[in-house]
Protein backbone atom coordinates (compact mmCIF):
# COMPACT_ATOMS: atom_id res chain seq x y z
CA UNK A 1 0.00 0.00 0.00
CA UNK A 2 1.38 3.44 -0.92
CA UNK A 3 2.12 6.07 1.70
CA UNK A 4 -0.69 8.25 0.31
CA UNK A 5 -3.20 5.48 0.82
CA UNK A 6 -1.96 4.76 4.33
CA UNK A 7 -2.39 8.46 5.07
CA UNK A 8 -5.86 8.30 3.53
CA UNK A 9 -7.06 6.06 6.33
CA UNK A 10 -6.66 9.02 8.68
CA UNK A 11 -7.23 11.87 6.19
CA UNK A 12 -9.72 14.72 6.30
CA UNK A 13 -11.68 15.71 3.20
CA UNK A 14 -10.36 19.28 3.28
CA UNK A 15 -6.92 17.99 2.32
CA UNK A 16 -8.40 17.51 -1.19
CA UNK A 17 -10.66 20.58 -1.32
CA UNK A 18 -8.75 22.18 -4.20
CA UNK A 19 -10.39 19.68 -6.58
CA UNK A 20 -13.99 20.58 -5.70
CA UNK A 21 -16.32 22.26 -8.18
CA UNK A 22 -18.94 23.35 -5.63
CA UNK A 23 -18.88 24.75 -2.12
CA UNK A 24 -17.97 22.10 0.48
CA UNK A 25 -16.80 23.84 3.65
CA UNK A 26 -17.60 21.04 6.08
CA UNK A 27 -14.87 18.78 7.41
CA UNK A 28 -14.98 15.05 8.01
CA UNK A 29 -12.78 11.97 8.21
CA UNK A 30 -12.70 9.84 5.06
CA UNK A 31 -13.01 6.74 7.26
CA UNK A 32 -15.12 6.23 10.37
CA UNK A 33 -13.18 7.55 13.36
CA UNK A 34 -14.51 5.78 16.42
CA UNK A 35 -12.94 8.30 18.79
CA UNK A 36 -14.14 11.51 17.12
CA UNK A 37 -17.18 10.75 14.93
CA UNK A 38 -20.63 11.28 16.38
CA UNK A 39 -23.84 9.62 15.20
CA UNK A 40 -27.30 11.09 14.87
CA UNK A 41 -29.74 8.44 16.09
CA UNK A 42 -32.79 10.72 15.86
CA UNK A 43 -32.70 12.17 12.34
CA UNK A 44 -35.00 10.33 9.91
CA UNK A 45 -34.31 10.61 6.18
CA UNK A 46 -37.68 11.07 4.51
CA UNK A 47 -39.43 8.30 2.61
CA UNK A 48 -41.20 9.48 -0.55
CA UNK A 49 -43.85 7.27 -2.15
CA UNK A 50 -43.67 7.58 -5.95
CA UNK A 51 -47.21 6.24 -6.35
CA UNK A 52 -48.33 9.81 -5.70
CA UNK A 53 -46.45 10.85 -8.83
CA UNK A 54 -47.52 7.91 -11.01
CA UNK A 55 -51.13 7.52 -9.83
CA UNK A 56 -52.20 10.78 -8.20
CA UNK A 57 -52.67 13.04 -11.21
CA UNK A 58 -51.42 16.64 -11.12
CA UNK A 59 -52.21 16.96 -7.42
CA UNK A 60 -50.17 13.84 -6.65
CA UNK A 61 -47.25 15.05 -8.75
CA UNK A 62 -47.25 18.37 -6.88
CA UNK A 63 -47.37 16.64 -3.49
CA UNK A 64 -44.55 14.27 -4.44
CA UNK A 65 -42.42 17.13 -5.75
CA UNK A 66 -42.84 19.04 -2.50
CA UNK A 67 -41.93 16.05 -0.35
CA UNK A 68 -38.97 14.94 -2.47
CA UNK A 69 -37.63 18.46 -2.90
CA UNK A 70 -37.81 19.25 0.80
CA UNK A 71 -36.03 15.99 1.67
CA UNK A 72 -33.23 16.67 -0.79
CA UNK A 73 -32.86 20.31 0.22
CA UNK A 74 -32.66 19.29 3.88
CA UNK A 75 -29.96 16.64 3.52
CA UNK A 76 -29.52 15.54 -0.10
CA UNK A 77 -30.96 12.07 0.51
CA UNK A 78 -34.41 10.47 0.28
CA UNK A 79 -35.80 6.94 0.28
CA UNK A 80 -38.14 6.07 -2.61
CA UNK A 81 -40.94 3.54 -2.37
CA UNK A 82 -43.75 2.84 -4.85
CA UNK A 83 -41.26 3.25 -7.68
CA UNK A 84 -42.52 0.24 -9.63
CA UNK A 85 -39.15 -1.50 -10.12
CA UNK A 86 -39.54 -5.26 -9.66
CA UNK A 87 -37.39 -6.27 -6.64
CA UNK A 88 -36.68 -9.58 -8.41
CA UNK A 89 -34.52 -7.59 -10.85
CA UNK A 90 -32.29 -6.63 -7.94
CA UNK A 91 -32.12 -10.20 -6.69
CA UNK A 92 -31.09 -11.49 -10.11
CA UNK A 93 -28.56 -8.68 -10.55
CA UNK A 94 -26.96 -9.32 -7.14
CA UNK A 95 -26.46 -12.98 -8.05
CA UNK A 96 -24.69 -11.90 -11.24
CA UNK A 97 -22.45 -9.54 -9.26
CA UNK A 98 -21.32 -12.49 -7.14
CA UNK A 99 -20.61 -14.48 -10.32
CA UNK A 100 -18.49 -11.71 -11.82
CA UNK A 101 -16.33 -11.17 -8.76
CA UNK A 102 -16.13 -14.71 -7.43
CA UNK A 103 -16.15 -16.89 -10.55
CA UNK A 104 -14.21 -14.84 -13.12
CA UNK A 105 -10.47 -14.78 -12.54
CA UNK A 106 -8.62 -11.60 -11.64
CA UNK A 107 -6.58 -12.01 -14.81
CA UNK A 108 -9.78 -11.96 -16.91
CA UNK A 109 -11.14 -8.97 -14.99
CA UNK A 110 -7.93 -6.98 -15.40
CA UNK A 111 -8.39 -7.02 -19.18
CA UNK A 112 -11.14 -4.48 -18.51
CA UNK A 113 -9.23 -2.31 -16.03
CA UNK A 114 -10.85 1.12 -15.77
CA UNK A 115 -9.98 3.97 -18.10
CA UNK A 116 -11.64 7.25 -18.97
CA UNK A 117 -14.45 7.25 -21.56
CA UNK A 118 -15.56 10.85 -22.01
CA UNK A 119 -16.05 12.13 -18.46
CA UNK A 120 -16.36 8.76 -16.74
CA UNK A 121 -13.76 6.27 -15.55
CA UNK A 122 -15.30 3.06 -16.90
CA UNK A 123 -14.25 -0.52 -16.29
CA UNK A 124 -12.90 -2.73 -13.52
CA UNK A 125 -11.39 -1.45 -10.25
CA UNK A 126 -9.41 -4.03 -8.22
CA UNK A 127 -9.71 -4.25 -4.44
CA UNK A 128 -8.17 -1.21 -2.71
CA UNK A 129 -7.78 0.55 -6.11
CA UNK A 130 -11.04 2.53 -6.33
CA UNK A 131 -9.08 5.72 -5.62
CA UNK A 132 -5.47 6.81 -5.17
CA UNK A 133 -6.20 8.36 -1.77
CA UNK A 134 -7.69 5.50 0.26
CA UNK A 135 -7.47 1.68 0.12
CA UNK A 136 -11.23 1.03 -0.15
CA UNK A 137 -12.21 -2.51 0.79
CA UNK A 138 -14.28 -2.94 -2.35
CA UNK A 139 -13.97 -4.16 -5.91
CA UNK A 140 -15.94 -2.18 -8.45
CA UNK A 141 -16.95 -2.26 -12.08
CA UNK A 142 -18.45 0.79 -13.83
CA UNK A 143 -20.52 0.47 -17.00
CA UNK A 144 -21.59 3.60 -18.89
CA UNK A 145 -24.36 3.86 -21.46
CA UNK A 146 -21.89 2.74 -24.14
CA UNK A 147 -21.65 -0.66 -22.42
CA UNK A 148 -25.30 -1.60 -22.93
CA UNK A 149 -27.11 -2.86 -26.00
CA UNK A 150 -29.68 -0.06 -25.96
CA UNK A 151 -31.53 1.13 -29.09
CA UNK A 152 -29.61 4.42 -29.25
CA UNK A 153 -26.12 2.87 -28.80
CA UNK A 154 -24.38 2.52 -32.16
CA UNK A 155 -21.83 -0.14 -33.13
CA UNK A 156 -22.37 -2.02 -29.89
CA UNK A 157 -20.00 -4.93 -29.22
CA UNK A 158 -20.59 -6.90 -26.02
CA UNK A 159 -17.01 -8.18 -25.64
CA UNK A 160 -15.67 -4.60 -25.54
CA UNK A 161 -17.17 -4.17 -22.08
CA UNK A 162 -18.21 -7.53 -20.62
CA UNK A 163 -15.90 -10.45 -19.71
CA UNK A 164 -18.44 -13.14 -20.64
CA UNK A 165 -21.83 -13.34 -22.37
CA UNK A 166 -24.95 -13.38 -20.21
CA UNK A 167 -24.24 -10.50 -17.84
CA UNK A 168 -25.24 -7.51 -19.97
CA UNK A 169 -28.90 -8.54 -20.51
CA UNK A 170 -29.49 -8.94 -16.75
CA UNK A 171 -27.99 -5.59 -15.79
CA UNK A 172 -29.63 -3.89 -18.79
CA UNK A 173 -33.03 -4.72 -17.30
CA UNK A 174 -32.09 -2.85 -14.13
CA UNK A 175 -30.72 0.09 -16.12
CA UNK A 176 -33.88 0.32 -18.23
CA UNK A 177 -36.08 0.15 -15.13
CA UNK A 178 -34.09 2.96 -13.52
CA UNK A 179 -34.23 5.03 -16.70
CA UNK A 180 -37.99 5.14 -16.24
CA UNK A 181 -37.43 7.05 -12.98
CA UNK A 182 -35.02 9.70 -14.28
CA UNK A 183 -37.53 12.15 -15.76
CA UNK A 184 -40.09 11.79 -12.93
CA UNK A 185 -37.34 12.56 -10.40
CA UNK A 186 -35.90 15.50 -12.35
CA UNK A 187 -39.31 16.95 -13.18
CA UNK A 188 -40.24 16.78 -9.50
CA UNK A 189 -37.02 18.54 -8.47
CA UNK A 190 -37.52 21.28 -11.07
CA UNK A 191 -41.14 21.77 -10.00
CA UNK A 192 -40.06 22.10 -6.37
CA UNK A 193 -37.53 24.78 -7.33
CA UNK A 194 -40.08 26.73 -9.37
CA UNK A 195 -38.64 25.86 -12.79
CA UNK A 196 -40.40 24.46 -15.84
CA UNK A 197 -40.73 20.72 -15.10
CA UNK A 198 -39.72 19.70 -18.63
CA UNK A 199 -36.60 21.89 -18.73
CA UNK A 200 -34.23 18.90 -18.73
CA UNK A 201 -36.37 16.37 -20.61
CA UNK A 202 -34.25 16.52 -23.76
CA UNK A 203 -30.90 16.50 -21.93
CA UNK A 204 -31.90 13.48 -19.83
CA UNK A 205 -33.41 11.39 -22.62
CA UNK A 206 -30.82 8.70 -23.41
CA UNK A 207 -28.30 10.51 -21.22
CA UNK A 208 -25.06 9.01 -19.95
CA UNK A 209 -24.79 7.25 -16.60
CA UNK A 210 -22.39 5.20 -14.53
CA UNK A 211 -23.90 1.89 -13.44
CA UNK A 212 -21.54 0.50 -10.83
CA UNK A 213 -21.27 -3.02 -9.46
CA UNK A 214 -19.76 -2.92 -5.97
CA UNK A 215 -18.54 -6.12 -4.36
CA UNK A 216 -17.31 -5.73 -0.80
CA UNK A 217 -15.66 -9.04 0.17
CA UNK A 218 -15.80 -10.40 3.72
CA UNK A 219 -13.62 -8.33 6.05
CA UNK A 220 -10.44 -10.15 7.01
CA UNK A 221 -8.64 -9.74 10.33
CA UNK A 222 -5.89 -7.90 8.43
CA UNK A 223 -8.37 -5.47 6.88
CA UNK A 224 -10.02 -4.90 10.24
CA UNK A 225 -6.67 -4.14 11.84
CA UNK A 226 -5.68 -1.74 9.04
CA UNK A 227 -8.42 0.74 9.90
CA UNK A 228 -9.49 1.05 6.25
CA UNK A 229 -13.14 1.65 5.42
CA UNK A 230 -15.19 -0.20 2.86
CA UNK A 231 -15.57 3.01 0.82
CA UNK A 232 -14.13 6.41 1.72
CA UNK A 233 -16.31 9.38 2.55
CA UNK A 234 -17.18 11.26 -0.63
CA UNK A 235 -19.84 13.16 -2.53
CA UNK A 236 -21.17 11.86 -5.84
CA UNK A 237 -20.22 13.93 -8.87
CA UNK A 238 -23.54 13.44 -10.71
CA UNK A 239 -27.04 14.91 -10.86
CA UNK A 240 -28.38 12.15 -8.62
CA UNK A 241 -27.76 8.51 -7.80
CA UNK A 242 -30.34 5.73 -7.82
CA UNK A 243 -29.27 3.06 -5.31
CA UNK A 244 -31.32 -0.05 -4.46
CA UNK A 245 -31.33 -0.70 -0.71
CA UNK A 246 -28.59 -3.13 0.36
CA UNK A 247 -28.92 -6.27 2.46
CA UNK A 248 -25.78 -5.64 4.55
CA UNK A 249 -25.63 -2.32 6.36
CA UNK A 250 -22.77 0.15 6.37
CA UNK A 251 -24.02 3.23 4.49
CA UNK A 252 -23.52 6.39 6.53
CA UNK A 253 -24.78 9.87 5.57
CA UNK A 254 -23.25 13.09 6.89
CA UNK A 255 -25.60 15.69 8.34
CA UNK A 256 -24.01 19.09 7.67
CA UNK A 257 -26.48 20.72 10.08
CA UNK A 258 -24.95 19.11 13.17
CA UNK A 259 -21.75 17.40 11.97
CA UNK A 260 -23.06 13.93 12.84
CA UNK A 261 -23.41 10.75 10.77
CA UNK A 262 -26.67 8.94 10.07
CA UNK A 263 -26.78 5.19 9.55
CA UNK A 264 -29.08 4.54 6.58
CA UNK A 265 -30.40 1.03 6.02
CA UNK A 266 -33.92 1.15 4.53
CA UNK A 267 -36.20 -1.77 3.72
CA UNK A 268 -35.26 -4.14 0.87
CA UNK A 269 -36.94 -3.17 -2.39
CA UNK A 270 -36.77 0.55 -1.63
CA UNK A 271 -34.42 2.92 -3.46
CA UNK A 272 -32.02 5.39 -1.90
CA UNK A 273 -31.78 8.63 -3.88
CA UNK A 274 -29.09 11.25 -3.34
CA UNK A 275 -28.05 14.41 -5.14
CA UNK A 276 -24.50 15.05 -6.37
CA UNK A 277 -22.14 17.80 -7.47
CA UNK A 278 -23.86 18.48 -10.83
CA UNK A 279 -27.11 19.10 -8.94
CA UNK A 280 -25.57 21.33 -6.29
CA UNK A 281 -24.03 23.47 -9.04
CA UNK A 282 -27.23 23.66 -11.12
CA UNK A 283 -29.33 24.56 -8.07
CA UNK A 284 -26.99 27.30 -6.79
CA UNK A 285 -26.30 25.22 -3.63
CA UNK A 286 -30.03 24.69 -2.87
CA UNK A 287 -29.75 20.91 -3.13
CA UNK A 288 -26.51 19.73 -1.54
CA UNK A 289 -24.12 17.08 -2.74
CA UNK A 290 -24.19 15.16 0.51
CA UNK A 291 -21.26 13.26 1.96
CA UNK A 292 -21.62 9.54 2.51
CA UNK A 293 -19.37 6.54 3.04
CA UNK A 294 -19.56 2.80 3.56
CA UNK A 295 -18.23 1.55 6.86
CA UNK A 296 -18.08 -1.90 8.34
CA UNK A 297 -21.42 -3.34 9.54
CA UNK A 298 -22.47 -2.26 13.01
CA UNK A 299 -22.77 -5.94 13.96
CA UNK A 300 -19.32 -7.66 13.83
CA UNK A 301 -21.08 -10.96 13.10
CA UNK A 302 -21.71 -9.61 9.59
CA UNK A 303 -18.01 -9.01 8.86
CA UNK A 304 -17.90 -12.42 7.19
CA UNK A 305 -20.66 -11.54 4.72
CA UNK A 306 -19.97 -9.93 1.34
CA UNK A 307 -21.83 -6.69 0.66
CA UNK A 308 -23.24 -5.89 -2.78
CA UNK A 309 -24.56 -2.60 -4.08
CA UNK A 310 -25.76 -1.39 -7.49
CA UNK A 311 -25.64 2.42 -7.64
CA UNK A 312 -26.58 4.12 -10.91
CA UNK A 313 -25.17 7.64 -11.19
CA UNK A 314 -27.09 9.90 -13.59
CA UNK A 315 -24.86 12.23 -15.63
CA UNK A 316 -25.17 14.62 -18.52
CA UNK A 317 -23.20 13.96 -21.68
CA UNK A 318 -19.73 15.46 -21.56
CA UNK A 319 -20.42 18.21 -24.12
CA UNK A 320 -23.36 19.62 -22.13
CA UNK A 321 -22.92 22.90 -20.25
CA UNK A 322 -23.65 23.03 -16.54
CA UNK A 323 -25.17 26.36 -15.56
CA UNK A 324 -27.32 27.53 -12.69
CA UNK A 325 -31.02 27.00 -13.39
CA UNK A 326 -32.70 30.11 -14.84
CA UNK A 327 -35.44 30.15 -12.20
CA UNK A 328 -32.99 30.64 -9.32
CA UNK A 329 -31.19 33.62 -7.80
CA UNK A 330 -28.03 35.34 -9.04
CA UNK A 331 -25.69 32.47 -10.04
CA UNK A 332 -22.84 31.65 -7.69
CA UNK A 333 -21.17 29.56 -10.40
CA UNK A 334 -20.08 30.27 -13.97
CA UNK A 335 -21.19 27.94 -16.79
CA UNK A 336 -18.81 25.02 -17.32
CA UNK A 337 -18.74 21.99 -19.58
CA UNK A 338 -19.69 18.69 -17.97
CA UNK A 339 -16.39 17.08 -18.95
CA UNK A 340 -14.25 19.84 -17.41
CA UNK A 341 -16.35 19.91 -14.24
CA UNK A 342 -16.54 16.14 -13.88
CA UNK A 343 -12.91 15.25 -14.58
CA UNK A 344 -11.59 18.18 -12.56
CA UNK A 345 -13.33 16.89 -9.43
CA UNK A 346 -12.59 13.20 -9.97
CA UNK A 347 -8.91 13.82 -10.64
CA UNK A 348 -8.52 13.75 -6.86
CA UNK A 349 -9.31 10.04 -7.12
CA UNK A 350 -7.44 9.21 -10.32
CA UNK A 351 -4.55 11.69 -10.53
CA UNK A 352 -4.12 15.24 -11.81
CA UNK A 353 -3.60 14.13 -15.40
CA UNK A 354 -7.18 12.78 -15.43
CA UNK A 355 -8.60 16.32 -15.66
CA UNK A 356 -9.70 17.58 -19.09
CA UNK A 357 -9.40 21.30 -19.85
CA UNK A 358 -11.49 21.06 -23.11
Amino acid sequence: MSKDKKDGIHALNQEFNKYEGVNKEHEYYLVENQEKDQFDEDFVIQTCDMRAYFEGGEEGKAAFAQKLGSALEEIGFAVLTGHGVDPNLYEEAEQKVVEIFENISLEERMVYEAKRHGSVNQGYFPIKETTIIHPDLVEGWVFCRRAFNLPDVENYKESDFWPQPGFEPVFRKVVEAHEGLILPIMRSILSYLGCAPDLYDEKLTATNFGFRLNYYPPISDEDQASGAGRMLGHEDVDLFTILPAQKVDGLQVYNRANGKWIRLNPEPGSIILNTGDYMQRLTNDRLPSTTHRVSKPKNPNLFGNPRISLPMAIYLWEEEILEVLPCLDVPKYEPISAIKFHTGITSKYYGDDYAVEE
